[in-house]
């Protein structure tokens, strides 16, 4: 039987430090291991009341307000869990502004939608210290490589202003069926996100109501015509951009779930991997404030770079 921890009943009173701060923000912050999907269910249910009513999750915070929480129960295995990853070992860099990680496969960025916890909730564990944890970017639960995470507002407000200007470089790594020509240099396609009666979002082209989305591939290796190495630099950030045109292209990419080849994935077992081979390698930018280049890599992880080598030692052998 899972143990349970109870957090008191709490009773805050609103500086002017966070007044026009979300109240659903407010409590990410001060319960740092709390999921979201627990945070948003107490407010639905009005259990946190500001001034002894009932709000919504957007309302902004006011001096002086005062913030009633309720006796707030959290699984004490989470606890041990994140006690047993040796989290330091995904940290690639960090400075008193961001912090920087090689997310692995299969590692959502945060709870909800079923999930009861992930990067960012493990980070708060971690980081308790740290009153401002915010995620820059996002990344598909089953893609791995880097993502930004800010200590503070204001890096958090200039980093957004820079991806609105496409001016952070975002490179990513993908294994994809077949021969990709290298005439195929980019592809603008619109794309549109949908829902499906499950519950699962799936994103298609649409040429009518889809957003512009462009994404430029250049071969990095082939191995044979079986499958290719190809890099992808997002222009836009779309939802699985990346997946959908390499698809659209005619080279699914290794072992996607929702836009792959059942046989390809089947003879890449041969291989060493049974995950999505997408992996966001390389990201670069002009620091704010400063003229410095803000330049990372992240390594594949074991099986991916395992599946390369197999694939190169096969490369005479090798046939769709």
């Amino acid at each position: 039987m899972k143990k349970q921890i109870y957090l008191k009943l709490h009773i805050i009173t609103i500086t002017k430090n966070n007044a026009l701060q979300r109240i659903d923000n407010f409590l990410f912050q001060y319960f740092k291991t709390v999921p979201k999907n627990m945070i948003y269910r107490i407010i639905r249910k009005g259990k946190v009341r500001i001034n002894k009513k009932r709000v919504k999750h957007n309302y902004k915070l006011q001096k002086n307000d005062i913030v009633r929480i309720p006796p707030v129960k959290i699984e004490k295995t989470r606890k041990n869990f994140f006690k047993k990853i040796s989290f330091h070992k995904f940290i690639l860099y960090e400075n008193k502004e961001l912090i920087v990680i090689n997310k692995p496969t299969g590692m959502a960025v945060h709870g909800g939608s079923g999930l009861k916890y992930g990067i960012i909730e493990m980070l708060k564990f971690y980081y308790k210290k740290t009153n401002f944890l915010k995620l820059v970017h996002r990344l598909d639960r089953d893609t791995s490589g880097i993502l930004l995470i800010a200590k503070k507002n204001s890096i958090l407000r200039k980093l957004h202003d820079l991806m609105q200007k496409k001016e952070i470089n975002k490179k990513y790594l993908a294994l994809v069926k077949g021969k990709w020509s290298s005439k195929i240099k980019n592809i603008t396609i619109p794309l549109f996100k949908k829902r499906l009666e499950n519950g699962k979002r799936i994103v298609q082209i649409n040429q009518k109501y889809g957003k512009y989305s462009k994404t430029l591939f250049k071969v990095k290796e082939n191995f044979s015509s079986f499958a290719t190495l190809v890099k992808a630099k997002l222009i836009t950030g779309r939802t699985h951009q990346i997946r959908v045109h390499a698809k659209y292209a005619g080279h699914p990419i290794a072992y996607d779930a929702l836009y792959g080849d059942k046989e390809f994935n089947l003879k890449l077992k041969n291989f060493g991997i049974d995950r999505l081979f997408l992996h966001a390698y390389s990201l670069s930018f002009q620091y704010p404030n400063t003229n410095e280049i803000f330049s990372i890599t992240a390594p594949l992880d074991k099986h991916l770079s395992q599946c390369l080598k197999k694939l190169r030692s096969n490369n005479n052998e090798l046939n769709v």
